[in-house]
């Protein structure tokens, strides 16, 4: 077919010109309609794609109709594609989706966020004090303290002594908890419910470990038995057990030693809260004391030698402890106050003022006062044949004339009334009726372990014997707890 010729007049002037045949024009103008439909839908068949790409080839290869980007545009939207999931197929996947706000909201909606515990806050009972008045200073009102005493065991509440402490939870003015701890292991709280106050005893958990200690004497035993790892009240312990036998103020020489098997009580934070010796030796001037404790069947506990005899005697060697002797017995001395020839009938035990002097032994106060130039003094009387006298002292202790003592038991405290140049102890000790140098003079024993209570002691104490023995050997020279002899 020839081109179509058509003539027409444009403003310069009469020209002919061709233009292509009318089916080219048709095949211009689909493939514009076809690239139009491709780019408002992209998931046309892919194969209509190639075809419809196939068929505009020539127009793109026509420097006059330069589609070739548009066409590879084409290509890239007519590849094929998944079908799009139904409503019913979306479900799962939409229930899957999450949302980071909706889920927010959703936890916080389920799990509230929870107010800051309250801190206890703590008030010391001062002297003079009653409940009320502790209530008052944390701004409680008497209304408080009458629904805390309604509520059970709250009557413990009202036995407050000085140095005590409560703990107590306020919120706005409101008491919400108060609470006090009875001992290390024991501690009440009441909680303030919608019933009134509930009570709530808690009893911490505890456990027990056995360790050994030991140390040689450098200095003293207070100082040498700290560097030992050897607490306070382990170091009175251990003098208290040998107290009868040997003098801690004139006896105790440098290289002496001592060995512990202590029992120690922890928290379960690891606070150590109680520690008791098991078994025991001291070598003082070489001479070996051994000791183990034993708790009978009505649980007395007390020590012993190994062989059950007791190491208590009726009397203490020496009434003030870790003292020492500033004068010692003379009846030939020349008094440091009235500067002649006075016999001094007892031992001084020089300490600071205020430091406990304790009865040497059981027995019944004769004399509690004033006493010439004794000062302050108490006298003791031990049965028919024994007596002690205590002078010089700064106070007594609650006694009063016929009052019973136990061994050990404070009956006032060292000071310098009466003719004295200082603070101490003047001692003495009475044997029917005539005066004994209380350093020298033998002293009774006491009673060892009753026939009946053999098998038990025998029971307690020798695992204690041989777990000390085995240390000993393995630790030290010094000989065993079974072999050594001792003073008892």
């Amino acid at each position: 077919m020839k081109p179509v010729e058509i003539s027409y007049k444009n403003q310069i002037g009469n020209k002919k010109q061709y233009i292509p045949n009318f089916h080219m024009l048709l095949v211009l103008i689909l493939s514009i309609i076809l690239l139009f439909v491709l780019f408002q839908n992209p998931s046309v068949e892919a194969s209509a794609g190639e075809q419809q790409t196939t068929e505009a080839t020539p127009l793109a290869s026509n420097p006059v109709f330069a589609f070739e980007p548009i066409t590879e545009l084409a290509k890239l939207h007519s590849q094929p594609v998944a079908d799009a999931p139904t409503a019913s197929d979306a479900e799962p996947y939409l229930a899957n989706e999450v949302d980071p706000i909706s889920n927010v909201a959703e936890v916080a909606e389920k799990e509230p966020a929870k107010e800051p515990e309250l801190s206890w806050e703590s008030e010391e009972v001062k002297s003079g004090d009653n409940l009320s008045l502790i209530f008052q200073r944390k701004g409680l009102s008497a209304r408080d303290v009458m629904a805390v005493l309604e509520s059970e065991n709250a009557e413990q509440l009202t036995r407050v002594h000085p140095g005590q402490k409560f703990d107590f939870k306020i919120q706005d003015g409101q008491l919400l908890a108060v609470g006090y701890d009875k001992n290390r292991l024991h501690r009440i709280e009441f909680h303030k419910t919608e019933d009134g106050f509930k009570t709530e005893e808690i009893v911490s958990k505890t456990e027990t470990r056995r360790t050994y200690k030991s140390g040689t004497i450098e200095s003293s035993l207070f100082i040498d038995g700290g560097k030992a790892g050897l607490s306070d009240n382990t170091i009175m312990q251990l003098a208290d057990i040998f107290a009868w036998d040997i003098d801690f103020a004139l006896d105790i020489r440098k290289n002496d030693a001592f060995h512990v098997l202590v029992e120690e009580e922890y928290l379960s934070d690891g606070k150590i809260i109680s520690e008791r010796i098991l078994a025991a030796q001291f070598v003082n001037r070489k001479q070996t004391f051994n000791a183990v404790r034993f708790e009978d069947s009505e649980g007395n506990s007390s020590y012993y030698t190994p062989e059950g005899n007791s190491m208590r005697k009726a009397f203490l060697r020496t009434p003030v402890d870790f003292a020492r002797i500033s004068s010692h017995f003379n009846l030939q001395r020349k008094h440091p106050v009235l500067n002649r020839i006075r016999a001094h009938k007892g031992t001084d035990y020089a300490a600071p003022t205020g430091t406990p002097i304790r009865s040497a032994g059981d027995g019944k106060v004769a004399f509690i006062g004033q006493k010439g130039g004794y000062g302050r003094t108490v006298i003791i009387q031990h049965g028919q044949t024994y007596k002690t006298l205590y002078a010089h002292m700064s106070r007594f202790a609650k006694l009063s004339v016929g009052s019973r003592v136990k061994q050990g038991q404070i009956i006032g405290y060292v000071g310098s009334s009466g003719l004295a140049t200082g603070p101490h102890l003047h001692y003495e000790f009475y044997v029917n009726g005539v005066v004994k140098n209380p350093v020298t003079v033998k002293l009774p024993k006491a009673m060892p372990v009753p026939d009946s209570e053999l098998a038990l002691f025998k029971e307690q104490t020798q695992p204690l014997i041989l777990a000390l023995n085995e240390y000993l050997s393995t630790n030290t020279q010094h000989a065993s707890l079974e072999t050594e002899p001792t003073s008892n």
